[in-house]
C-alpha cells in the first residue's frame, strides 16, 4: 500500500517517494553530481568516505542515486541517462526532496567542435539549445523555416564554473596532458543524430548545421544533450511555496518500488520538505533558496578530426574529472541553515563518528 500513488500533478507514493527517481527526503544531498551512465556513477562513488556506507537506490525508471560523504561533506551522484526529458525529471524531482540550496554539476561526455584533442575537459560558461523544427517539411525540404532552431544562451553559475576549473587544474594527474578549456559556449541538442549534424539515412537537412552554428556563435565549443536544460531550470527556478495536494485520489495501486541496496537502509524522513524553509526551525529562508548549476564536459569525440576516445583514455579522464568535481562541490560553502536536515538522512553519521565530523 505504501507504493500507492497520490496527486496526479506531482506524483508521489504514500511513503513520499517521487515517481521517476524513486527518492524521498533525506536520500539526496544538497551537492549533486549528475551524469549519464550508472557505471560512471559507481566509479565516482568509489571515492566516497567509508562512513557512513554510501546509500544506493535504482528506480524502476532506471535512475540511480548514490549518496554518501566525500571528505566529510554530504554529496549525491545521480545517473539520469541522456537527454532533456531525463534532465527535467532529475532537476524537478530532486528539488522537491530538498530543503535549502541545491548545487548541481553535470559531468558528461561531449563532442568537440573546436580543435582540441579527445580527452580534453571543457567547462562552458553558457549553453544554447538546438532543437529540431517539427514544422519544417523534412520530406522534401520545401519550407521557408530553418530545419533547426537555437535558443538564447543561458549562463552557468560563475562561482561553480570557476570552482570546477580550479579543481580540474589542481587534481590533474601527471600523465594527462590534454587541455582544460573554459569560458566557452556549449550547445545542447534534442538528438544525438539530427540536431548534432550527424548524417544517417533519414532526410534530416542538417549537412550545414554545424557550420551555421559556428558562424553564429564564435565561442561554441561542444555538443551534447543535457547541460542547457539543467542550466535553464536552475536559472528560472523561484520558490512558489505551493503545497502538494494531500487529498488527491490515487492514480494506481501498482507498486513503484525502487531497488535499494541492502548495505544502507533508506531515509527515515517521512515528511515532504518545504523547499522554501530551513530544515532547522522551518523558517522561510532569506534570501530564498536557489539552484546553482554548471557543467564539466569530457571530449569523447572530435567533430573536426573525427577522432574518438579509446576505452583506456575514458577510464583515466573519468577518474580525474570525477574526483575534480567532488573536490569542487565540497569546496563550495553552503550555510548550515540552507542545508537539508541530517537527522534521519542516509548521510547521518553513526553516533561515534559525529564528534569527528564538521558538518558543512
Amino acid at each position: 500500500m505504501k507504493n500507492r500513488i497520490v496527486d496526479a500533478n506531482f506524483p508521489r507514493t504514500l511513503d513520499q517517494r517521487v515517481y521517476h527517481l524513486g527518492l524521498r527526503a533525506g536520500e539526496v544531498a544538497n551537492r549533486i553530481i549528475t551524469l549519464g551512465a550508472p557505471s560512471r556513477a559507481h566509479g565516482i562513488a568509489s571515492y566516497l568516505d567509508a562512513t557512513p556506507t554510501p546509500f544506493t537506490l535504482t528506480s524502476e525508471r532506471g535512475f540511480t542515486t548514490i549518496t554518501g560523504r566525500y571528505k566529510g561533506v554530504p554529496v549525491s551522484i545521480v545517473s539520469i541517462g541522456m537527454g532533456h526529458p531525463n534532465a527535467d525529471f532529475f532537476v524537478r524531482e530532486v528539488r522537491e526532496c530538498l530543503n535549502g540550496d541545491m548545487v548541481v554539476v553535470r559531468l558528461g561526455s561531449c563532442g568537440g567542435l573546436i580543435d582540441v584533442p579527445v580527452g580534453s575537459v571543457v567547462v562552458p560558461k553558457a549553453s544554447i539549445a538546438v532543437t529540431r523544427n517539427y514544422d519544417f517539411d523534412f520530406v522534401d525540404g520545401q519550407s521557408n523555416d530553418q530545419p533547426y532552431r537555437t535558443s538564447k544562451p543561458v549562463l552557468a553559475d560563475f562561482v561553480v564554473h570557476d570552482a570546477l576549473v580550479a579543481a580540474l587544474n589542481r587534481t590533474r594527474p601527471g600523465g594527462i596532458t590534454t587541455p582544460i578549456v573554459h569560458d566557452t559556449l556549449n550547445a545542447s541538442a534534442d538528438s544525438f543524430y539530427s540536431s548534432q549534424g550527424r548524417q544517417t539515412s533519414f532526410p534530416d537537412h542538417n549537412a550545414d548545421l554545424i557550420d551555421r552554428l559556428m558562424s553564429e556563435h564564435k565561442d561554441l565549443a561542444t555538443f551534447e544533450m543535457e547541460t542547457f536544460h539543467i542550466l535553464h531550470l536552475a536559472s528560472c527556478w523561484r520558490v512558489s511555496g505551493r503545497e502538494a495536494s494531500k487529498d488527491a485520489p490515487p492514480l494506481t495501486d501498482d507498486a513503484i518500488a525502487p531497488s535499494i541496496y541492502p548495505a544502507h537502509p533508506p531515509s527515515t524522513q517521512a515528511e515532504v520538505p518545504d523547499v522554501a524553509a530551513s530544515a532547522v526551525g522551518h523558517e522561510p529562508l532569506k534570501p530564498p533558496p536557489r539552484i546553482r548549476a554548471a557543467a564539466a564536459q569530457m571530449v569523447f569525440a572530435s567533430r573536426t578530426s573525427q577522432d574518438f576516445i579509446s576505452p583506456e583514455e575514458v577510464a583515466n579522464i573519468e577518474a580525474w574529472a570525477g574526483r575534480a568535481v567532488l573536490e569542487a562541490l565540497v569546496g563550495l560553502d553552503i550555510e548550515h541553515d540552507r542545508l537539508h536536515e541530517e537527522k534521519g538522512s542516509v548521510w547521518e553519521l553513526p553516533t561515534d563518528a559525529q564528534a569527528e565530523s564538521t558538518f558543512r
